[in-house]
């Protein structure tokens, strides 16, 4: 039996046998689980970050985005909470009519765009969508960086909303 730390607390566990990054630990994880995966997309609430693994489930390169909210799941909780919806309710509303975009890569300069789609009484699912475009075309600005390639997985609490992985999808495969 071995005991393994990781996260940012990893060598603050005395009883551990030995330490690994996150990031190891992602890219070990997912190839156990899919061995074909060569490309890791994880966004969570604080960070997201692009994994690419060997087909050992070695770590080839990652780059994460971890300065600003734009592109998380704190930057979709913040935009419900604009339109007075829960997070969850995000992920609900995949059918729109209007393709609207959301340029800003600030979560506030955000929330003056999806005010202003409001005020000119933009659609709900609009708007709902272009938010999830919106982190969609953040995290594919992080695939390319690194040269992403299929299989494709992702983990994180934002991989529940179906909107943003449906973007994602239309991206990655088209």
């Amino acid at each position: 039996l071995l005991i393994v730390s990781t996260g940012y607390g990893r060598v603050s566990i005395p009883f551990s046998d030995f330490a690994i990054t996150e990031i190891t630990s992602h890219a070990k994880g997912v190839h156990e689980l899919f061995p074909s995966a060569k490309t890791i997309i994880d966004i969570g609430g604080q960070d997201s970050k692009v994994i690419k693994i060997d087909k050992d489930g070695n770590v080839l390169d990652f780059v994460m985005n971890d300065k600003c909210s734009a592109g998380t799941g704190r930057f979709l909780e913040y935009m419900a909470r604009v339109l007075e919806l829960d997070v969850k309710q995000l992920s609900d509303f995949i059918e729109y009519e209007e393709d609207l975009t959301i340029s800003s890569m600030c979560t506030v300069f955000a929330e003056s765009e999806v005010v202003s789609l409001i005020a000119q009484g933009k659609k709900r699912n609009d708007i709902i969508r272009a938010i999830n475009k919106s982190v969609a075309l953040k995290t594919v600005s992080l695939v390319n960086r690194i040269k992403g390639e299929n299989d494709f997985v992702m983990t994180g609490g934002v991989a529940k909303n179906k909107g943003v992985v449906l973007e994602l999808e239309k991206r990655l495969f088209n």
